[in-house]
Formats: C-alpha cells, structure tokens, sequence
C-alpha cells in the first residue's frame, strides 16, 4: 500500500452522515445533536458533516461532544445537489449517507444500512418508501405525495428502468463508491437522486433497498411547480448526457471489476450481495 493510501484509511471512520442545509442553521444544530446522542456507545467511528448551501445563515461551527462535525460553506446557493455531491467528496467515511437536514426518518436505520456496506459489501443502500415495512403516514400534502408519485413513475420509465423510489432522503454509499459516484455526477439540483441512480445502475453496481420510517416532515425546500419544472429539465439533461454516452466511467467499470476479483478469490464478503446484480430489495 502506497503510504498515502495509507494514511487515507487511518483518518477514515466508519460512518459519515451528510446534511445539506438552505437557511436551517438552527435546524442543523439541532440535527448534530440528535444524531450525536444516537450514534455516542455505538460500535462506530463517525463524523458529521453539514454543508451551507449558501443560506449564510451559521453564526457559529456546529460541534457535537460526542464526536466530530465538519462544516462546508458555499458563498452562494448552488443546490441540494451540488451540496451533496461537496460532503461526499470530502468526507472520509468507509459507509457515506446523506439525508435531509430534519433527520425525517427513524435514526435506527442507519444501523443495518451501514452493516450492509461495510459487512456485507453492498456498493450502496436507498430507502424506499413502496416497501412493506415503510411506514410514510404522515401528512406531506396531497399534491405533493401525487407529484412524487408521478415523477417517480415517469423516471422509472425513461431514466432508471422500473427502479421505483429514486427521491427518498436516504441514501448511503461506500466510500470508494461514493467518491467514483458523485466524481462523475452534474446535476445541482433535486434531480441528482436520478442521476446517482442511474450511474450505479448503468454500471451494475448493487444497491439494497431497505425500509424507512418516517417521523417528521418539518421542512422542504421544494417548491412544486417551479422545482417540478427544473426537474423535469434535469431528466431530460441526464438522460440526453445518457444518449452522449457521457456518463461511461473506467472508474466505476474497474471498482466493479476488483470487487468480482475479491469474491472469486474468497474475500470476506460472506453473505454479501453479489456484485453486478444491480437492484436488490
């Protein structure tokens, strides 16, 4: 092992959460210490990590007692999108999550979902709200809960072919996916979940559904027929990139291929989910 890769999994941790933040510096104060409470006795090393999507709006560096929180400030509002993609780059977690920044679903989640890539190596874990187990009662509005439905359905149809629930606020990555996933990624705004999906699906990388709560709802920054329209727009952008052969990725193609190589040769990886198998639930 070259001796900066070295160093690179020594300052590594086991988990890192992303919270993208939009003038909710009070709400993600309050978010680090939810989570930090949840995860302190936990058997994982973990990190926070908040990014200022230009709302200018942090008065002071969140900390939490329990562990570390990182801050990145945008100067100006570039989107959820690209605020994601800026915590994935910069975290330093083996597993990598990103949810919204009211925490809407039941923290225990995260638990079986780090599990299922650290131990049995799954290249990424989304929740889906269609599932059984999925509980999504409260009240979010008829049109929205409709809009959601729709659009869903119409990316299943042209971008991701029948994967069901690309917009849920919860998605986790390993790390070494993660940083190929979101280098490659273009999209700002709302539709980056389709564009992220669609990378890992194209290059048949296995991804495990899992059931979410869902607990609150006590912000959203979507605006349904402006945002609605933009998204729109994405998709056809993505899936235009698509037709450009834009988004074929060595990185990603050779990720698959070392992991294939490790599970012929009998690495730890049992029970995991075979890799190349794409959507699992």
């Amino acid at each position: 092992m070259a001796p900066a890769a070295g160093l690179r999994s020594l300052l590594m941790v086991d988990l890192s959460i992303i919270l993208p933040s939009y003038r909710n510096a009070a709400l993600a104060l309050r978010s680090v210490g939810e989570l930090g409470r949840f995860l302190h006795g936990q058997p994982l090393s973990w990190e926070i990590v908040i990014i200022d999507d230009g709302g200018g709006d942090f008065s002071e560096e969140p900390r939490s007692p329990h562990g570390p929180v990182k801050l990145i400030r945008f100067p100006e509002n570039r989107g959820k999108g690209a605020a994601v993609r800026a915590g994935m780059l910069a975290a330093s977690g083996r597993s990598r999550f990103f949810t919204d920044v009211d925490l809407p679903f039941e923290l225990s989640v995260f638990l079986p979902a780090t599990r299922y890539l650290l131990d049995r190596r799954y290249h990424l874990v989304v929740g889906d709200r269609t599932l059984q187990d999925s509980r999504y009662h409260l009240d979010i509005g008829v049109k929205r809960r409709a809009a959601s439905f729709l659009f869903s359905q119409f990316v299943s149809k042209l971008v991701t072919g029948g994967f069901f629930d690309t917009q849920c606020g919860f998605k986790g990555f390993r790390g070494d996916v993660a940083q190929a996933l979101f280098s490659r990624t273009i999209i700002d705004r709302f539709a980056f979940d389709v564009e992220v999906l669609y990378l890992a699906l194209r290059h048949r990388l296995d991804i495990k559904r899992v059931p979410v709560v869902l607990r609150n709802n006590e912000t959203s920054s979507v605006r349904l027929v402006r945002d609605s329209s933009r998204m729109l727009l994405d998709i056809f952008r993505i899936k235009a990139h698509q037709v450009a052969g834009h988004y074929r990725d060595q990185d990603l193609s050779d990720l698959l291929s070392r992991d294939l190589a490790e599970d012929a040769q009998g690495s730890p990886a049992s029970g995991a989910g075979q890799p190349g198998s794409a959507a699992r639930g």
